[in-house]
């Protein structure tokens, strides 16, 4: 993917208002689920569509970062990361650019630790972080929602 391209998504992130954009060769698709909820869904029901793909995302905290190794992107922009993610991005040889970078994912109202963020900053394994999202994500959502969720 070549420059212009790479900041066509990253406008694209912004005028559409998504949570993320991601462009695997010629197709491009748009999110707008909060949270990993289209990560995870991605790498659980479609990770062919991850693999080599570039991201632009808005935020990408330790929870995303692992979604987006598991996925075998090949690379990612976004406005505003954590320490851990990006450290976890880089041993996985995952080109980043950022805009701002942070200790730590805020909640939404900014008094404190994003839940998910907090749940997994101790945990180094993709596989193991994996583990804490499901969990998460499992007890977010109810059962039947989960069920027809998937297409």
């Amino acid at each position: 993917m070549n420059k212009e391209n790479k900041q066509e998504l990253i406008k694209r992130l912004h005028a559409e208002k998504c949570s993320c954009v991601i462009a695997q060769g010629e197709d491009t698709r748009t999110f707008h689920k909060k949270g990993v909820n289209d990560l995870y869904e991605l790498v659980c029901h479609h990770p062919a569509y991850l693999k080599g793909a570039y991201i632009a995302d808005k935020v990408v905290g330790k929870a995303a970062a692992a979604l987006m190794v598991m996925g075998g992107i090949k690379e990612v922009y976004t406005d505003t990361i954590s320490l851990s993610a990006l450290t976890l991005l880089r041993k996985a040889h995952i080109p980043v650019d950022f805009e701002c970078l942070v200790p730590y994912i805020q909640n939404p109202d900014k008094t404190g630790w994003c839940p998910l963020e907090e749940k997994c900053y101790h945990e180094d394994s993709i596989g193991g972080i994996f583990y804490i999202i499901r969990n998460f994500i499992n007890k977010q959502t109810p059962f039947f929602k989960r069920l027809f969720a998937w297409k």
